[in-house]
């Protein structure tokens, strides 16, 4: 039995033994994550606690294999992230990005005033010790990363130092992690908030904000327009609209071209936004109820997904459906979503587009579009392994600042979150298809910060009951949490007291502007809805280049 010995030992850093570790932190963390206290769990956040346990009981894993799988975790998360939150980023940027953008830059502020507060004040604290402990209390590993860069840069001995920032990262990060999700319950509970409210106003917000489609059918009783065809019709009401069919006053059911008149009695079956209603009563006639499916036509209604990447971006217009296939297309679902079929819509890979007409024509342009679930199971890998090289790239490159001697990086995680985002948004004018199974996307999400979690927890078990359990240490634990709440409890104050935003999208400023994925993966899980991961990706890109910023000058003015 000894072999089972060696390969279970802790000391072990064969490869067996390192796959057999990660196993065993991730399967028990992701189980205890699955309990719930009060109601309440942390989720995949246990991961990071049971692998502090191992690294405390010596089980290592080899620095250079460690430092790969936590950075390559990251990386996955963050860049399915990206993607998934990509095309909200940029209109919800529009509408409050700046505000919450703001607020984020404020809980910075306030990280850096507290952290020169103590240094000043305590007197016998190093700023690299101070800087670590700030890295770990707001979760980010890449600050911590290019603070120790910066320190060896200019002092190529200083590995006390950097050890010394790791060991304050270690002692702050497991309350870091508690402490925003603590706040997000401490606002709530101030303001008495109730979670059904909060979802149910994002879900409307967003229903609103869609162009979505409202089909109702009216009755022409409007003698001016007697005669009229549909383009001036359309010239009439001014709006977007689609007739997708009509029936005569004699029982002839049709599907419309721009050319066709209506007449008085006529039954137009209209697909339009809901807030043109009242226009389309005043202009056209009474809307009345009629079952179009029961009423005998040559016609029928086909939903076709869009499967074949050559249609990728392609605007729904260029398509030519009435002309070439004489098809009308109605709406168009993407991602669960009804959107408006207008012709300028650009077409996605997924998308899922209702069409009316002779069922012959509609297997035409089936064929045409791909129409092939089996296509939508098989992953992009190219653009997954594309944005990952960009990403990184971009994390790379070198960003120089008057009066600091060593320059800003976004990072490993930055820099992929950054193109993941415009990947998702203009990917298809490089024929690059983002289109991810919602699997697909959740196992790589789950996959990468599994992997993260498990990493900084078994690097920082080994020194971290030593460095928290005497009276340095307890202090930095202190200092760690304060600098976690307070600067949080001030913005999520100002957010919902004067601003009244949405709880949902404080969660997400709270893990964005603390660059925490445990915090967002929690946000997720307890809310059940996507609201935190879009205010977190719109926070996220900004507060990751300024953490990185604030540790490197600190360290290089300070040090």
């Amino acid at each position: 039995m000894d072999w089972i010995q060696q390969l279970l030992a802790p000391g072990n850093m064969a490869l067996a033994s390192t796959i057999i570790l990660y196993s065993f932190v991730i399967a028990v963390g992701v189980f205890l994550g699955k309990i719930k206290i009060g109601g309440v769990s942390l989720g995949v956040t246990f991961v990071l606690f049971v692998g502090l346990v191992m690294g405390h009981l010596g089980y290592v894993v080899n620095s250079e294999v460690l430092h790969f799988i936590r950075e390559f975790g990251l990386i996955l998360f963050i860049f399915s992230i990206g993607l998934q939150v990509g095309p909200g980023f940029f209109s919800s940027f529009k509408k409050g990005g700046m505000l919450l953008n703001g607020l984020a830059m404020l809980v910075i502020v306030l990280n850096v005033a507290i952290v020169l507060a103590i240094f000043f004040i305590d007197g016998n604290t190093p700023i690299t010790a101070l800087v670590g402990v700030m890295s770990g209390a707001v979760t980010n590993t890449p600050g911590l990363g290019a603070a120790q860069q910066a320190i060896l840069q200019v002092n190529p001995g200083a590995y006390s130092m950097s050890e010394e920032m790791a060991m304050g990262y270690a002692a702050a990060y497991p309350l870091g992690v508690i402490g925003i999700i603590l706040s997000m319950f401490v606002i709530r509970a101030i303001f008495r908030v109730k979670m059904d409210r909060e979802v149910k106003q994002i879900e409307d917000e967003i229903d609103s904000s869609q162009l979505k489609p409202h089909i109702v059918t009216f009755e022409v009783a409007n003698s001016l327009i007697d005669g009229k065809n549909l383009v001036q019709l359309h010239d009439i009401i001014s709006c977007n609209f689609v007739v997708s069919r009509l029936r005569d006053s004699s029982g002839n059911v049709i599907i419309p071209n721009s050319q066709t008149t209506v007449h008085i009695g006529d039954k137009l079956y209209i697909v339009m936004s809901a807030q043109d209603e009242d226009r389309f009563k005043a202009v056209i006639g009474p809307e009345i109820d009629m079952d179009w499916e029961a009423t005998p036509s040559p016609v029928v209604s086909r939903r076709i997904v869009v499967t074949k990447s050559h249609y990728n971006g392609v605007a729904l217009g260029s398509l030519r459906l009435r002309m070439g296939y004489k098809l009308n297309a109605t709406r168009v679902n993407r991602a669960g979503v009804d959107l408006l079929a207008s012709p300028s819509l650009r077409l996605q890979i997924g998308d899922r587009i209702t069409v009316v007409g002779q069922e012959e024509d509609i297997k035409r342009l089936a064929d045409k579009l791909g129409n092939s679930m089996k296509r939508l199971n098989e992953p992009n890998m190219i653009t997954l392994f594309v944005g990952i090289f960009f990403g990184i790239l971009v994390g790379s490159i070198p960003i120089a600042f008057p009066g600091v001697s060593v320059p800003m990086k976004l990072g490993l995680a930055g820099g992929p979150l950054v193109v993941a985002i415009l990947l998702s948004r203009f990917g298809y004018k490089f024929k690059l298809v983002t289109y991810t199974s919602s699997a697909s996307s959740l196992l790589m999400r789950e996959i990468g910060i599994c992997l993260f979690l498990a990493s900084v927890g078994i690097a920082s078990g080994a020194g971290f009951a030593k460095t928290v359990f005497n009276y340095t240490g307890m202090w930095w634990v202190i200092w760690g949490f304060i600098i976690t709440v307070v600067p949080l409890l001030v913005a999520g104050c100002i957010a919902r007291g004067v601003y009244k935003i949405n709880l949902l999208t404080i969660m997400g400023l709270f893990g964005g502007s603390m660059t925490d994925p445990p915090a967002l993966a929690y946000a997720n899980n307890s809310t059940g809805n996507d609201a935190p991961a879009v205010a977190y990706s719109t926070v996220y890109p900004l507060t990751m280049f300024l953490r990185v910023v604030a540790a490197q000058v600190l360290v290089l003015c300070l040090a």
